[in-house]
């Protein structure tokens, strides 16, 4: 792989393909304790700062870990793009109703029994501070047939990119 770091606008550009690439992401809290607590989350927007969104209740363990320590660790995989990213960041809480309606699905109501104007609903938005991130130039199976030809052959191939973004 070779290495390629993203800067300002290109590197939030950047995040948000990277981040649209998947729905979900493992979202990391109490970082100081072992075992961390992780749970999926679906993200709603990586908005034009570069920061990350994402609607939760106010009654999770999330929120009181956050409440807590709002450092934060995001993990992403897109496993048909061999496409994998890590974001550090600290998380903040905002009861915006009108982000809360631009975000709101009918998926939701599966979480939010009382609808979009449920007084739990919160939403959580990270800021990164460090963002790495591994892709790949082709779909899984070019990439395993390169990684195999390098294995056999003993000539190196790049496989795709690994780096650093910025914002």
């Amino acid at each position: 792989m070779s290495t390629e770091n993203v800067l300002g606008q290109e590197g939030i550009e950047k995040l948000k393909t990277l981040v649209e690439g998947t729905d979900n992401c493992m979202f990391c809290t109490d970082l100081s304790e072992l075992p961390i607590h992780a749970t999926p989350m679906s993200i709603q927007e990586v908005d034009e700062e570069g920061n990350i969104w994402f609607l939760a209740s106010n009654t999770s363990e999330k929120y009181t870990n956050i409440s807590k320590d709002n450092r934060v660790q995001l993990f992403f995989s897109n496993p048909g793009d061999y496409t994998f990213l890590s974001v550090y960041g600290l998380a903040g809480f905002s009861y915006d109703q009108a982000r809360i309606d631009r975000y709101w699905n009918k998926m939701m109501e599966g979480w939010f029994e009382k609808g979009r104007e449920d007084p739990s609903i919160v939403l959580v938005k990270v800021q990164p501070e460090d963002i790495r991130y591994w892709e790949t130039k082709d779909n899984k199976l070019v990439t395993f047939a390169k990684v195999l030809w390098t294995a056999i052959s003993g000539q190196k191939t790049n496989t795709g990119n690994e780096g650093k973004i910025e914002i």
